[in-house]
């Protein structure tokens, strides 16, 4: 794909400084900038490498002083930063654009979908299944019965989707993700052995939700497992039946969360985060990175540790604990001066 500088000053509302014409068909970094690229410019560190950069294009904010001469056709906007997220955006839209019906997939005469669909070869489409407009489904995917996914959802390669799930619009499943597979449900019984229960819930998840590759989505034991709007789930995370996470809530990778857990709105956790079950977090909660929540957390705390506990009591422990083994020393050369 190849773009000029008017092309993309169009797209990003900018003002050229430069050669209008100059063609660019990829993206770089401005420290690795080649001819035919396009960059941009926005932490002042970075600031030198405008002078030497092989790029042909660099976004910069328009409040930016030039103070050498460099070989690049300036792009200024108000944002280079949101500009050039917004350029990556408009890329990929260009890039992952397709459609039609590959061959060979099934699709069930009783499945519907809408205008523009791409559904991939060895895509696999359930009964009465409901698809949208300018939804894709990449190559090896499974779509259960009774499922329904909204407009501008994207179901990419190895994607499985059980039956009675619902996705909303503008979402994205990435690779090998399991929406719907049952919960971890058993009970022992008189010979001691486990005894499964029946996970007949399913799971609903909201719009503009993004989901990582490998992560896992429970149905619900009764009634539905919940992911709502605006949520971002990283790669490699254990969703359990019941749970239900709020409004724009952001999880990072390896996070796991017990059965019937409900997650608040706004909330930032880390990586390797781990829940029990059956408590409730608050609205506008933050976790850091290997934390264990044992127990419910109020709305707007930042906490760590393992159990958790507020974040200031975390490093102030944290101190002491350091100095443990210190402290440990102290203690044994008292009692040795106190034996003899």
């Amino acid at each position: 794909m190849n773009f000029t500088a008017t092309d993309i000053a169009g797209i990003l509302h900018g003002e050229i400084e430069g050669d209008s014409d100059v063609v660019v068909s990829n993206l770089a970094k401005i420290e690795e900038g080649k001819p035919g690229t396009l960059t941009f410019l926005s932490n002042t560190k970075y600031i030198p490498y405008l002078y030497s950069t092989n790029s042909s294009i660099v976004i910069v904010d328009k409040t930016f002083v030039v103070e050498k001469d460099h070989t690049a056709t300036l792009i200024r906007v108000d944002d280079s930063r949101m500009a050039f997220s917004t350029l990556l955006e408009f890329y990929n839209e260009v890039k992952m654009k397709k459609s039609g019906i590959e061959q060979p997939s099934f699709i069930s005469d009783t499945a519907k979908y809408g205008v523009e669909p791409y559904i991939g070869a060895f895509a696999y489409i359930g009964e009465n299944v409901v698809i949208g407009d300018n939804v894709k489904i990449y190559p090896h995917s499974y779509i259960g019965d009774n499922v329904v996914i909204g407009n501008n959802s994207s179901i990419f390669s190895g994607v499985k989707i059980y039956s009675e799930t619902i996705i909303g619009n503008s979402c994205n499943i990435h690779s090998n993700s399991v929406i719907g597979s049952d919960g971890f449900g058993f009970v022992p019984n008189s010979t001691n052995e486990y005894s499964k229960i029946p996970q007949i819930g399913n799971v609903i998840i909201e719009d503009y939700v993004d989901i990582g590759s490998g992560t896992t989505i429970d149905r619900a034991t009764l009634g539905s497992t919940i992911i709502r709007k605006g949520v971002k789930l990283d790669n490699q995370i254990q969703v359990a039946h019941n749970v239900e996470i709020g409004e724009n809530t952001v999880i990072a990778a390896q996070s796991g969360i017990a059965g019937t857990t409900k997650i608040g709105k706004n909330c930032l956790i880390g990586g390797q985060v781990g829940f029990v079950g059956h408590i409730t977090i608050g609205d506008d909660v933050k976790i850091a990175a290997q934390s264990g929540i044992s127990s419910s957390v109020k709305e707007g705390l930042t906490i760590q540790g393992s159990p958790a506990i507020p974040i200031k009591d975390f490093l102030k422990s944290y101190v002491y604990f350091r100095k443990l083994p210190e402290v440990i020393e102290t203690i044994r050369e008292i009692e040795d001066k106190q034996n003899k």
